[in-house]
């Protein structure tokens, strides 16, 4: 599958010192077999290396090299860890290599990871794998999505199906192997070459009733080479498809993978602990601050960039940073937060039944002595139960804004809800500060105001080119003005009220043109309505733009239509890029806009009425006049514009902030929150059964958002969990009407339930 993706950030090419854990035996025997590969040996070796898990061995065999220059860098590599171990053997293939390989493993060795002397594994592969084997026991196998790289770039994302299997490989090499799995098949068990031996060997493990679990993350990098080992079996096509077609004759029943996300909790004894998984310890003083990061996902919208930027711009040599997300998603960002972060997706590879045992697992592996949430759900439910194991270790979270249709509040009721635990809320605006003291009753000293800022480095209308930028995206130069609209296309923006706003607008005037940049539930609609109101001369939809910093540069006006906002990022960008920006009147957008740069509209439509597309007359004049004013002058708006983010709100601004706010909160946590948390102690169940009625409360749409990360990676348009969601999803929306669940009340009691 073809997808955007960095493919030049391949794994190992630098060995990168992790942190110093305390030794321990090795449970994981890393098998590379070798063969004359001068090449590529170090950066496999060094992608292994960088694992942030630390109990493992590397078993390097060679496999009868005869490549002096080969068997030098072999020593050379080997030299690295003492972790290392190589072996020389008579030349035999790739399968008999591997065996051999697994014989020489450790005893202490429960799991064999097959990784070939050329491909890649990212840091956290081992980590995640072996986790996802300690609670799945009866699984035999695990395995990730993949990158192929180097000849031919492609991401491989495939459903694990048994059947097909038999006909058609679509598994990659590189996996973890439960030890005793691998011995009741007699492993490998080929002398000869180049016969597909991995897919024959996933096929002898399914034969037997085993099955994989399917993690859904880019955890393995499959390097193509113009020769190789699948060259070499496409050559020897015919014998190799005898052996698979023996093999897979005796599988006699279809074998189903565990394959993530997906949502399985159900009121099971939540766990906080695994028994028997290794713990490392970190060897040596703690002398930075190890910050636990949970946010939702690592996706492009605003809040995610503002995440992006704080891990980014905090000082390396005083943090240590690991990010661990909560709600399925395409993370389209990870590769962004991983330059600077370690990153778990804890739907990507473990059930939910064990989440919450993980992060203790972090908070101990990284000496964890900062907590900050933002807009997790999953986040805030565990705070009361991590703040009584970790008293001492002080909690922040930053809200973006409140939301009255999303549980009367949102995240600032949620922030609110666990507030005896969190030493300090963090804000985007001044008018959420005052909703959280005013509506909420929070206490004022503990919240604080911090702009998310924008990067006046990128954003400056310097770097840029309008003609090329025009060429770039082939729009036309026939109008004398460009307004840009660059938000997700939901509900919250309301991408209708701006389609009322152009349709109106251009009945006093023609000499404008609107670009709509982004993506979102409601784009196809928006379109088939622009068609419909004649207006697909003055509008462009150029969907989700990598540099939204062009867009900015070629346009005259930004509007945003939205019904809730914290602040928006849009904003900032725009304002930094020279464009005035006309906005509705809604969280903190008057602190960043004032009368020099732009212009603030009332809101005139309830937030209730979010789904609604019926629009006041005087809301959609008022955008119209505010759009007139700016452009009858519109140098003097223009001149103002960047010097305002340059005065107050640039990133510099923010990560200077957020450094002081967790260095001081970390030196200094709050002594009440800290005796907040030991009375939790003696209370120690509550706070874990909040955690599951959270988890309860979602599951209805987790499932969907497992079944969407379905469709959209695997194009499973018809899975098991989104017909249940389905299900469950009609259920509730009746319950919630009247005169049904009255229906239902009767025809209970008639059946006499």
């Amino acid at each position: 599958m073809k997808e955007e993706y960095d493919f030049s950030l391949e794994p190992g090419k630098e060995k990168i010192k992790y942190r110093d854990y305390k030794a321990k035996e090795p449970v994981i025997s890393v098998v590379i077999p070798f063969y004359n590969d001068k090449d590529y040996i170090e950066q496999s070796v060094n992608s292994v290396l960088n694992q942030t898990f630390p109990y493992y061995e590397i078993l390097i065999i060679d496999d009868g090299s005869k490549d002096e220059e080969s068997l030098k860098k072999l020593e050379d590599v080997a030299k690295q860890d003492e972790r290392i171990k190589v072996f020389h053997k008579e030349n035999e293939g790739l399968a008999a290599t591997r065996d051999y390989g697994a014989s020489k493993s450790a005893e202490t060795v429960q799991y064999l990871m097959f990784l070939d002397s050329d491909d890649l594994l990212e840091p956290t592969y081992l980590g995640c794998a072996y986790w996802t084997l300690e609670t799945n026991k009866d699984a035999a196998w695990a395995y990730s999505d993949s990158i192929g790289f180097d000849a031919d770039n492609y991401t491989w994302n495939k459903w694990f199906d048994s059947e097909k299997m038999k006909k058609e490989n679509e598994l990659v090499s590189a996996a973890m192997v439960r030890k005793t799995d691998f011995n009741a098949v007699g492993g490998y068990g080929l002398k000869e070459k180049a016969v597909n031996e991995d897919w024959n060997f996933w096929l002898k493990l399914i034969g037997i009733g085993k099955y994989p679990v399917h993690m859904s993350y880019y955890g393995q990098w499959y390097r193509r080479k113009v020769s190789g080992e699948l060259k070499k079996s496409k050559e020897n096509k015919d014998r190799a498809l005898e052996i698979i077609k023996e093999t897979a004759s005796k599988i006699n029943k279809n074998v189903k993978a565990i394959q993530y996300p997906k949502q399985d909790y159900n009121y099971d004894l939540l766990l906080d602990k695994v028994e028997n998984i290794v713990q490392p310890e970190l060897d040596g003083d703690n002398k930075k601050i190890n910050l636990l990061f949970v946010v939702p996902w690592l996706i492009t919208g605003g809040a995610d960039r503002f995440n992006l930027n704080l891990v980014k711009g905090l000082d390396k040599e005083k943090y240590n940073i690991t990010v661990i997300t909560t709600e399925p998603n395409k993370n389209t960002l990870r590769q962004e937060f991983e330059k600077y972060a370690t990153v778990y997706d804890l739907t990507s590879f473990l059930n939910q039944k064990f989440w919450l045992a993980f992060v203790n697992y972090i908070i101990k592996k990284e000496k964890i002595n900062v907590i900050l949430n933002s807009n997790s759900k999953f986040g805030y439910s565990i705070l009361p139960y991590l703040k009584a194991k970790n008293p001492d270790v002080p909690i922040i979270d930053y809200v973006h804004m409140e939301e009255w249709y999303n549980r009367n509040g949102g995240y600032s009721r949620y922030s609110t809800m666990v507030s005896s635990v969190i030493d300090r809320t963090l804000v985007c605006n001044e008018n959420s500060k005052n909703i959280l003291c005013n509506y909420f009753g929070r206490n004022e000293n503990e919240i604080q105001t911090v702009y998310i800022g924008v990067d006046e480095d990128e954003f400056n209308p310097e770097k840029y080119n309008k003609e090329e930028i025009l060429e770039k995206y082939n729009i036309a130069n026939d109008k004398k003005y460009i307004f840009s609209y660059i938000c997700r296309i939901s509900e919250q923006k309301r991408p209708m009220l701006l389609l009322e706003i152009i349709k109106n607008l251009k009945e006093k005037r023609n000499d404008f043109k609107v670009l709509v940049v982004g993506n979102g539930n409601l784009l196809p609609k928006m379109k088939a309505k622009a068609n419909k109101l004649g207006l697909n001369e003055n509008i462009l939809f150029l969907g989700n733009i990598e540099n939204p910093e062009e867009i900015y540069k070629i346009s005259d006006i930004t509007i945003n239509c939205s019904i809730k906002e914290g602040l928006a990022l849009t904003s900032y960008e725009s304002l930094s890029m020279g464009v005035p920006v006309v906005s509705s009147d809604v969280g903190g957008q008057k602190e960043l806009i004032n009368e020099d740069v732009g212009v603030i509209v009332p809101c005139l439509q309830d937030e209730k009425d979010i789904y609604s597309e019926e629009y006041t007359e005087k809301e959609i004049n008022s955008y119209i006049q505010a759009i007139e004013k700016i452009l009858t002058n519109l140098e003097k708006y223009k001149s103002k514009c960047r010097r305002r983010i340059l005065d107050k709100f640039t990133i510099k601004n923010m990560i200077k902030e957020m450094s002081k706010i967790l260095e001081e909160i970390q030196s200094n946590p709050n002594k009440e929150k800290i005796e907040n948390g030991k009375a939790l102690q003696n209370n120690i169940n509550i706070t874990k059964e909040l955690i599951t009625m959270n988890m309860m409360n979602d599951k209805i749409e987790y499932n969907w958002e497992c079944t969407e990360y379905e469709k959209k990676i695997y194009g499973r348009a018809y899975s098991v969990t989104g017909l249940n969601y389905k299900h469950e999803l009609i259920k509730e929306r009746l319950w919630k009407i009247p005169l049904w669940r009255g229906f239902i009340k009767v025809v209970h009691k008639v059946k006499g339930n």
